[in-house]
Formats: C-alpha cells, sequence, structure tokens
C-alpha cells in the first residue's frame, strides 16, 4: 500500500525524497507489484527486493530531476536469479506534493484518466474493496495505507505473548499490552508495543478507543468476562476471546443478564483465531493475524473518483 503518512514524515525530516515503487512485473522477480522504497540523498528506507536493482535504482532516485518510468530485465541487464523483468516508477516529492495526495487511492497517469480506471475508481467507491497495486492502461493505482488501528491485548500469558511476537510485524496496527502486573510480561518487549500494567482491567477497558481491536484471553475468567461487559460498552472494532464453547455459552448468558442485546454479544468472536489451526499459541496467533488482515481489505464509502 502507499504509506502516505510515512512519505509525509519522510518529506518533513529530508525535503526531497524520491518514491521507488514496482509497478508491473513480468515472471519471476524479488518483489511484488507495490513494493516500494524512499530514498533521499544521504539515506533509504524500504525495499523493492534489495540486491543490484535495488542498488542502481536507489543511486538514480539520488539525481532525478523528473518522475520516470523503467523497464529492467532482471537476468540480462542486472545479473540477477529471478530472470524475469521489471517495470518501476520513481516519483520526486517535496512536502507539498506529499501532502496533496489523496488520503484513500492514489491513482496517477498521462491525462486523460482512462475509462477503465475511472470504472475501477468508481467500483471500489461502490463496494468498498481496496483494489490491489497495478498498472492499468498507463496509470499506476495504489491504495493508501490508513492510520494505524489499535489493538488492545489482553493478557500477558503464552497466548497473549504469541500474538505480539507475530502482531508486532503487521504493518497498519498499534500494539496495547495489558495486564494486572508489570511483572506478567517478559523481560524483553518489543518497542513498538506499549505494555500497561493495571489491577482494574475492565477499568482500563472503558478508556481505550473506541475503534480499537480487542483480544481478550487472561488469567481468570472474572476478569474476562469484566473485559466483555466494558468492551461492549465502550464499542469496539472488533472483539475476540479465547475459550471454549461452555465458556461461551456461559459468558453469552451473564452478559445478557447484563442488559447487552444479543446482536451486540455475536459481535464477539469465540473462539480467536481459526480453531482449524490447532491450540498451539503461535498457530492461534496466525489465524488472529490472518483474520485482521481480511478484515483491513476494505475501503470507506466515502471515496470519490480523482482524476
Amino acid at each position: 500500500m502507499f504509506d502516505r503518512a510515512e512519505l509525509i514524515a519522510a518529506c518533513k525530516a529530508h525535503a526531497r525524497v524520491v518514491r521507488v515503487v514496482i509497478a508491473s512485473v513480468q515472471g519471476s522477480a524479488p518483489r511484488e507489484v507495490g513494493a516500494a522504497m524512499l530514498v533521499w540523498d544521504t539515506g533509504q528506507s524500504g525495499t523493492i527486493g534489495g540486491g543490484v536493482l535495488e542498488f542502481e535504482l536507489a543511486a538514480a532516485a539520488r539525481t532525478l530531476t523528473k518522475d520516470t518510468r523503467s523497464r529492467h530485465a532482471l537476468g540480462p541487464d542486472l545479473g540477477q536469479c529471478c530472470g524475469g523483468a521489471v517495470e518501476v516508477l520513481s516519483e520526486a516529492y517535496d512536502l507539498e506534493r506529499a501532502r496533496a495526495l489523496p488520503d484513500d487511492l492514489v491513482a496517477r497517469g498521462p491525462e486523460p484518466m482512462p475509462l477503465s480506471v475511472k470504472r475501477m475508481l468508481k467500483a471500489a467507491r461502490n463496494q468498498g474493496q481496496l483494489p490491489a497495486a497495478q498498472l492499468k492502461d498507463g496509470w499506476m493505482i495504489e491504495p493508501v495505507r490508513t492510520p494505524d488501528q489499535d489493538i488492545w491485548i489482553w493478557g500477558a500469558g503464552h497466548v497473549g505473548r504469541a500474538l505480539v511476537d507475530i502482531l508486532q510485524h503487521m504493518p497498519g496496527y498499534s500494539l496495547t499490552w495489558a495486564d494486572t502486573e508489570a511483572e506478567r510480561f517478559p523481560d524483553a518487549v518489543p518497542e513498538c508495543v506499549t505494555t500497561v500494567p493495571a489491577t482494574d482491567l475492565p477499568a482500563l477497558a472503558a478508556h481505550a478507543p473506541r475503534g480499537a481491536h480487542h483480544l481478550i484471553l487472561t488469567y481468570a475468567h472474572d476478569i474476562d468476562l469484566g473485559l466483555c461487559h466494558a468492551a461492549l460498552t465502550r464499542g469496539f472494532a472488533s472483539c475476540g476471546l479465547i475459550g471454549s464453547a461452555t465458556k461461551w455459552a456461559r459468558f453469552r448468558k451473564r452478559l445478557a443478564a447484563l442488559g447487552h442485546g444479543t446482536d451486540e454479544i455475536a459481535r464477539i468472536t469465540c473462539p480467536i483465531g481459526d480453531p482449524s489451526l490447532g491450540k498451539d499459541p503461535h498457530l492461534i496467533a496466525v489465524g488472529v493475524a490472518y483474520r485482521l488482515a481480511q478484515s483491513t481489505q476494505t475501503i470507506p464509502q466515502r471515496l470519490e473518483t480523482r482524476a
């Protein structure tokens, strides 16, 4: 996805930044369409696959005077093992140009905009589905990465640790990890994860963002129930509870007694992950990560077609 926020931040820090993106791929290539890197005078971030291709394009980006599109045969031209070919778009940005980018879909190419591109953007608006990054009739189309979504992980046991281990590598999420005592967290916690020890977790949940994703897996059923009650009261993007069918049946009754409607209670997913993968903590985490990734492949209905 087109990381607009990252590009703006890079332009603030370095003034002039070139974004190099894979526009199309034929045959075997190191990276997929949409893979991108940012290049400035003294450094770069991201990768389009490494090796000779990346080195040469980064060097060219530092002397770039205008947007360019180039084709590279990886075997004959660069001596890489892949043997396929890629088309690459290199675009120079300053802060003004970066800030002018739309915040949903970035589509650019020679005017006028082809009818096929107009139809694709219209379909995206009507269906709420993100199109894949692609070069279509001379126009490069990329969905914009949305601001990081909040994930709150409740519980620092085996499954909580596996979730952090997996989810910390997923782009587009901000992780908050809560438990009742600081000692319950591992000694080494990834820098991208915020830990919050709180003796009353349900009270803390009442202050979580209303659009957060919640994963509830503490050491005590009464805490889990309190967290479900707090999440239903506060509102959430999604909520998952670890547990058996028996636990969930009991929770449904108790949540109903607390005043929550059947439809609202049904928004909580129990069990979390993909039960067919098994109960190993990391396999549960993989299932959760897959579901979260699927849930992000939509765009707001406010999307408008742009030239």
